[in-house]
């Protein structure tokens, strides 16, 4: 399969947690403006390679990398990295929603004020610009000084979701961001996705099934710790190469 326009590249990826080895010499190439689902059973490694993305497992102690990871051709793990600046480019939105306890306003806001946007008209403008991308301005958009708290679940979501779009990535993680939701929200949550593959290149962990064949372009089937298959996401739920993924994907085991 020859994909051009490569956003993110993996290159003998290793990835350890102390002593255990959680990624094996992953290769994968995760094409620009379009949705990857990275899918496999529990503790396949899905999350921890989403997390080597924009070195989000550098919070957690004793872990070790081997390998590359080339975003725009530009390695980030090396020491000129401004990490801060990397997770500008790469957003992520998280399995549960996690908005602060603070204002829908103060929210969406908070990225571009940490990175230096005091004026409160131009904040005004991401903000509205950041929600309607979410899909969320059109309900929120008389309330914005109440608490994020008192959103829905669903709504909560695509706060996050907005927050995450605020300081303009061109890469968005979520790593499972339906999971936790009731099906019109997962609903209100793929049709978002949909959408905003025209701008941003998106990766999704997902266990659902049906949720990675309806949102993404292309398919990367993780098994302990390794990319088993990876493919355009049409041929894999259909003319899968490897019994392991077509076994997977027909609940055969997982």
């Amino acid at each position: 399969m020859v994909k051009t326009n490569i956003k993110i590249s993996a290159q003998s990826l290793n990835f350890y947690y102390g002593q255990v080895q959680a990624l094996f010499e992953i290769d994968l190439d995760v094409p620009t403006q379009q949705v990857t689902a990275l899918i496999g059973p529990s503790g396949c490694g899905k999350t921890t390679f989403l997390r080597t993305l924009n070195r989000m497992n550098d919070i957690i102690d004793d872990v070790r990398i081997e390998g590359k990871v080339l975003i725009d051709n530009q390695n980030i793990y090396t020491g000129a990295t401004d990490v801060v600046a990397l997770r500008k480019k790469v957003g992520m939105v998280f399995q549960k929603p996690n908005p602060f306890p603070k204002s829908i306003f103060d929210n969406v806001a908070y990225g571009p004020r940490i990175h230096g946007t005091k004026d409160k008209s131009h904040l005004a403008e991401i903000v509205e610009r950041s929600l309607v991308r979410a899909a969320l301005w059109n309900e929120v958009k008389d309330r914005l000084e109440k608490g994020a708290l008192e959103l829905s679940g669903g709504q909560q979501q695509r706060l996050c979701i907005a927050r995450a779009l605020a300081v303009d990535p061109e890469i968005l993680l979520m790593d499972e961001p339906a999971s936790a939701l009731d099906p019109k929200s997962t609903t209100h949550i793929e049709d978002l996705i949909a959408e905003l593959r025209k701008q941003y290149t998106i990766i999704i962990v997902t266990h659902n099934m049906q949720q990675a064949a309806r949102v993404s372009d292309f398919t990367a089937f993780f098994y302990e710790g390794n990319v088993v298959e990876f493919d355009a996401t049409k041929q894999m739920f259909t003319k899968p190469q490897k019994k392991q993924t077509e076994d997977y994907i027909t609940g055969r085991f997982g």
